[in-house]
């Protein structure tokens, strides 16, 4: 089961996109707990179709990602990192607590 997050689902579904796409071009987000844990699978899943590397798999991460250039870097760069690698690859560090809400704060990350 998938974490609602307090949003309808086109723009749940929209703000993951932009997350993911975030997260694959700058390597490191903050962001809310919960929304980490949900971009982390979803990161994971275009890393693995980056690794996959044909064109069907490219196609799909230029469905998904809005920004072409991050599908580029994640065929090129990115993906061919974690050759070797069987998953894994990004990494949830806590950072605290929102000073507004107190929501708990991440760093999600790539893994190096």
């Amino acid at each position: 089961m998938y974490r609602k997050l307090g949003f309808r689902s086109d723009h749940r579904r929209m703000l993951l996109r932009n997350m993911v796409t975030s997260l694959l071009k700058e390597e490191r987000i903050e962001t809310t707990e919960a929304r980490a844990k949900e971009v982390k699978s979803l990161a994971d899943k275009m890393i693995t179709l980056g690794k996959r590397g044909d064109l069907h798999a490219r196609r799909q991460a230029l469905a998904y990602l809005l920004d072409e250039s991050v599908v580029k870097k994640l065929f090129d760069e990115t993906a061919p990192r974690y050759k070797e690698r069987s998953g894994g690859y990004t990494r949830i560090l806590k950072t605290g607590y929102r000073r507004g809400d107190g929501a708990p704060m991440v760093l999600l990350e790539l893994v190096k």
